[in-house]
C-alpha cells in the first residue's frame, strides 16, 4: 500500500504530522479523522513525485490533455469528500499527476488558493486548460456550498465529451486512412508499374485506346515532375488548413459539414448534443441564464450554432423567452425547440435539456455506426473503381495488338 504524509490539528489545537500506510487517499483520510482532530494536509510519498522527477529529467514537456483535467477533477472531487481541505487535495494530486507542466499549473493553483484567491478565479488564470463551462460551475458550487458534488458532475460532463469526440475522430480516421490508400496505391501504379509497359506500347500510341494514352500521359508527368505532384499536394493541404483558420474560410467549413450528404447527420447531432448538455449542466449549477448561454454558443463548436445562440443571448437581454428565437432556425429541430419550450415554461428546463442531450448522444453514436458502415462499400468501390480503370487501360491495348497481330 502506498504511504502518505499527513499533517493535523487535534481537539486542543496541537499539530501532529507523521507517515500512514493506505490503499487509497481517503481511506487515509478516514482513517486521520476516526482519531479525532481535522486533516491539515494528506501527500503521497514517493511513487508518483519520483517518477515526475524522471520525466522533468528528461525534459518531457508535452502539454496537459482535457483527460488530464478529467483524471484531476475525479481524484480532487473524492479528496474534497473525503474531508481533505482543498490546498491539502491541490498538493496532493500535484504529487501524484505524472505530467510536469500540468503539476506546475495545479502548484500555481494552490499557492492562489493559500493566498486567498476564490478557486473558481484561480482557474480562469488558464482558460486553455479550464474551459469557462468548468470555471462557472466551479464558482456556482462555491456559492452554493456543494463543491465536491459539482466536480462530480463537471467530471461526468467531461468523461461524455471526451468520449463524444474520440466517437467522431474514429468515424473520421477510416475514410482518411483508406482515402490515403488510395491515393498511394494509385501513385504506386502510375509510377512504378506503368512504365514498364510503357516500352512494350513504345511506337503504337495511336493504335492504344484513350484511356490508357491517358494514364500513359499521366504517368510520363508523374515521374518527371513528381516533386512538383508533391509539392502541390503539400500546399493544397496546407492551403486548406490556412483557409479554414480564416473567419470567411472557417463559416464555409461549418456551413459544408451540415450539408455533406453523408456526414451532415452525424455532425449535427454532435452539436445539438453537445449544446443542450453544456446549456442543461450549468442551468442545474445555478448559473445565470446569461452566463449560460453565452458559454453553450462557445462551446457548441460550429459558427452557425455559435450565431443561433448569441441571437438568444440577445433575446433574453430585452426579456424574452429563451425559446423565441429558436422558433425560427432550421439547426434545431422543432421537435427539440416544443421541449425547451415545455421545460421553460414549467420551471424544468434544465431536466428536460437533460433528457434531450442524452438522446441525441444516443443518436450520435448510432449515426456514428450508421456512417461508418457507409463509407466503407463507399470507398471500396472507388478504390475498385481506380484499380479497375488502371488494369483495362493496360489490358485493353494487349487485347487490340494481339488481334492486329492475327
Amino acid at each position: 500500500m502506498p504511504d502518505y504524509r499527513y499533517q493535523m490539528k487535534g481537539d486542543g489545537g496541537q499539530l501532529t504530522s507523521g507517515v500512514l500506510s493506505a490503499s487509497t487517499a481517503a481511506d487515509a483520510a478516514a482513517s486521520l479523522r476516526a482519531q479525532g482532530g481535522q486533516v491539515l494536509q494528506l501527500t503521497p510519498v514517493g511513487g508518483a513525485n519520483q517518477l515526475g522527477n524522471k520525466l522533468k529529467a528528461l525534459n518531457y514537456t508535452s502539454g496537459p490533455s482535457q483527460r488530464d483535467v478529467l483524471n484531476f477533477t475525479t481524484q480532487l472531487a473524492v479528496m474534497i469528500r473525503a474531508g481533505i481541505s482543498l490546498r491539502a487535495a491541490l498538493e496532493g494530486v500535484a504529487e501524484q499527476t505524472e505530467n510536469p507542466k500540468f503539476q506546475k499549473i495545479l502548484m500555481q493553483l494552490k499557492q492562489d488558493v493559500e493566498s486567498g484567491r476564490p478557486f473558481s478565479e484561480s482557474l480562469a488564470r488558464h482558460p486553455k486548460l479550464f474551459s469557462p463551462l468548468y470555471v462557472n460551475m466551479v464558482k456556482a458550487s462555491e456559492m452554493s456550498g456543494s463543491f465536491s458534488q459539482m466536480l462530480d458532475r463537471i467530471a461526468s460532463y467531461l468523461a461524455q465529451q471526451i468520449e463524444t469526440r474520440s466517437m467522431v475522430i474514429g468515424a473520421m480516421i477510416y475514410p482518411a486512412v483508406i482515402g490515403t490508400l488510395a491515393v498511394g496505391v494509385t501513385i504506386f501504379l502510375l509510377t512504378f508499374v506503368l512504365p514498364r509497359f510503357a516500352m512494350v506500347f513504345k511506337g503504337k500510341e495511336d493504335a492504344m485506346p484513350w484511356p490508357t494514352q491517358f494514364l500513359m500521359g499521366l504517368s510520363a508527368f508523374m515521374v518527371e515532375w513528381w516533386w512538383a505532384v508533391c509539392l502541390g499536394l503539400i500546399g493544397g493541404v496546407v492551403g486548406f488548413i490556412l483557409f479554414v483558420r480564416t473567419d470567411s474560410g472557417g463559416w464555409w467549413f461549418d456551413r459544408v459539414k451540415l450539408k455533406v450528404p453523408i456526414f451532415k447527420s452525424m455532425f449535427r447531432a454532435l452539436y445539438i448534443s453537445r449544446s443542450l448538455h453544456t446549456m442543461g449542466e450549468l442551468i442545474n449549477a445555478g448559473v445565470p441564464m446569461l452566463d449560460t448561454v453565452k458559454i453553450t454558443g462557445d462551446i457548441s463548436g460550429n459558427r452557425l450554432y455559435k450565431r443561433m445562440w448569441r441571437g438568444v443571448y440577445s433575446a433574453i437581454k430585452q426579456g424574452k423567452k429563451i425559446v423565441s428565437p429558436l422558433t425560427k432556425t432550421v439547426l434545431l429541430p422543432k421537435s427539440v425547440v416544443q421541449m425547451m419550450s415545455a421545460g421553460e415554461e414549467s420551471g424544468k428546463l434544465g431536466e428536460t435539456l437533460d433528457e434531450i442531450s442524452t438522446y441525441y448522444t444516443k443518436k450520435l453514436k448510432e449515426t456514428i455506426k450508421t456512417v461508418t458502415s457507409m463509407i466503407e462499400p463507399i470507398m471500396i468501390m472507388i478504390m475498385g473503381g481506380i484499380v479497375g480503370f488502371i488494369a483495362m487501360a493496360i489490358i485493353l491495348p494487349i487485347f487490340k495488338l494481339s488481334t492486329l497481330v492475327k
